[in-house]
């Protein structure tokens, strides 16, 4: 079997097609089976959560964090040069360390494709060497370019455009996760390579992109908070989309333990 690596030149030499009903179709029927148990999961660490940011934001801040008057204040100010780049990288590294979170979604994905029994353990499932450094990496990197070029944009009164900088960061980097979990590539590799893949066929990856989006936000139409339980769609739109490229690796093999047989030189 070919390396990922190996199929992105090819990727890059031939491109590769997208049948848009086949990869929608499996993204749906994977939610499936795993959008309950997901859903539990997140409405469990959101609440753990909101609770940690509101006591830290209350230790801080004191009690006043809580009033209407705080907030608005707070979503006006104005925020120095200094404190913007303490904000770009706070948000980054947030983006690293809950990156892997994300992933354990695709893991859970994967498992429940291949009727391979899952838990909540899964979701922290790359929260382990040699995974964690790289997908830190491969979210650190993207979000600090996305939100330095936003801050930048928004602090020249450019309305709007610093939004569409992050969401196209987002969309470049649509299969830079599942490239190093499925994948075993190292986080810059994954990052060039979903570059490469995402302008090979941008039309299809923007289509998913897009629903993948919007599926997991169809929860705010019924209720808010039914939104916990439609928003890991878009793990399983990426999941499609990444197996309908490259497949998957046999059932006999763990994708956990094979990582560093591919790529590592």
């Amino acid at each position: 079997m070919k390396s990922t690596l190996n199929q992105i030149e090819d990727i890059k030499k031939n491109g590769y097609s997208l049948d848009f009903a086949t990869v929608f179709n499996h993204a749906f029927e994977n939610y499936k089976k795993i959008a309950l148990y997901s859903g539990l999961i997140i409405l469990v660490f959101s609440i753990i959560a909101c609770i940690a940011i509101i006591g830290v934001a209350v230790a801080f801040y004191g009690v006043q964090v809580m009033t209407k008057d705080f907030i608005e204040n707070f979503e006006n100010q104005q925020f120095t040069a200094i404190e913007l780049v303490i904000q770009t990288v706070s948000v980054s590294v947030l983006a690293g360390i809950t990156a892997p979170f994300g992933a354990g979604f695709l893991k859970m994905a994967d498992s429940a494709d291949k009727d391979v029994e899952f838990n909540v353990s899964t979701i922290f499932s790359y929260y382990t060497s040699p995974y964690f450094g790289q997908i830190f990496v491969a979210a650190f990197i993207p979000a600090l370019l996305g939100t330095a070029l936003a801050n930048l944009i928004e602090s020249l009164n450019i309305v709007f455009v610093g939004n569409v900088i992050s969401f196209m960061v987002s969309y470049f980097m649509f299969l830079s996760i599942p490239l190093i979990v499925f994948g075993n590539l190292r986080a810059i590799d994954a990052i060039k390579s979903s570059i490469i893949i995402v302008t090979k066929n941008p039309l299809n990856i923007f289509a998913f992109f897009i629903i993948g989006f919007i599926g997991s936000m169809v929860g705010f139409i019924a209720c808010c908070v039914g939104v916990i339980f439609t928003v890991v769609f878009n793990s399983s739109m990426i999941y499609a989309t990444y197996f309908a490229i490259f497949g998957t690796e046999s059932e006999d093999e763990d994708s956990i333990d094979s990582i560093g047989r591919y790529n590592v030189d």
